[in-house]
């Protein structure tokens, strides 16, 4: 356990740039011999467009970067938080502050998107794609990252986590939402037994149906408990019958165009079809 606290605690920016990279990889990879769709799609240029908002997305953690490692150097000095209400051993402290850190800077903010006009018009990016595969995790509005950041920052703050709490959370949130989002075809009773612990691709794969209610379930992103214990648990009989994107943007020819993404919280709302609510 100090071995892990130690390198999480001066990982270098190379590494933690490796982990990302390679976590892509491995699920782009994999995603070829065991699909839940067949890809009818390029997805080299589908990768590349989700590639640019990973780009930003590094961009605006990296403005973010400083403030977080000040909230948390702060938090610990002056012992404020929820991990410094009680004694408990460094492997407890460990699952707490990940389950909290989730909590806020994961299925909260995530659920704040979809209530709210406002952050779920930067949101819609994310939710345009239709060919949802590992990519899809990094698929981002720049403005959508800052609102992510902030929501980091926070939890940094209640939860009173250490720097290395916070690098092996983000590191985690990274890889695990790389394999929630992969095109894969896990067995039923695998993806179904993971679920009970981690969001798994079948769970999260419903989030990204075209109509609601289920685009309004499964806002989980490392833990699934939290879904369970709010209600926003879902599940479906036939992966096949999902059809991903959003009822409101389903151009494909809009999707793909990187323009059109980055102005898509700037134009005109769009009424999802009454019809289309399932």
């Amino acid at each position: 356990m100090e071995n892990l606290i130690q390198f999480f605690e001066h990982i270098p920016s190379l590494y933690r740039t490796l982990i990302l990279v390679s976590g892509l990889m491995f699920f782009w990879l994999i995603e070829n011999f065991i699909p839940l769709f067949k890809p009818n799609y390029n997805r080299f240029k589908h990768a590349g467009l989700n590639l640019f908002f990973t780009l930003t997305t590094a961009l605006v953690n990296l403005g973010f970067a400083w403030l977080i490692v000040q909230a948390s150097d702060w938090a610990k000095i002056s012992k404020f938080g929820l991990l410094h209400l009680f004694e408990m051993p460094v492997w407890l402290l460990m699952i707490v502050g990940l389950l909290f850190m989730d909590l806020i800077s994961a299925y909260f903010i995530h659920w704040l998107q979809h209530q709210v006009k406002f952050l779920w018009v930067f949101h819609l990016v994310h939710h345009t794609d239709t060919h949802v595969d590992t990519t899809t995790a990094n698929r981002h509005h720049p403005g959508e990252s800052v609102f992510r950041a902030v929501f980091t920052l926070l939890a940094v703050f209640v939860t009173g986590a250490p720097i290395w709490l916070v690098m092996l959370y983000q590191s985690l949130s990274a890889l695990l939402s790389q394999f929630n989002h992969a095109n894969i075809n896990l067995p039923i009773w695998l993806d179904k037994t993971i679920s009970w612990v981690i969001v798994s691709p079948n769970m999260h794969k419903i989030h990204h149906h075209y109509v609601q209610p289920y685009s309004d379930t499964n806002y989980g992103n490392i833990f699934s408990v939290w879904d369970r214990l709010f209600g926003t648990f879902a599940t479906v009989s036939d992966m096949k019958t999902l059809v991903y994107g959003v009822d409101t943007h389903m151009d494909s020819k809009e999707n793909d165009n990187l323009n059109n993404l980055l102005k898509i919280p700037f134009q005109p709302y769009r009424t999802p079809p009454e019809q289309n609510k399932e």
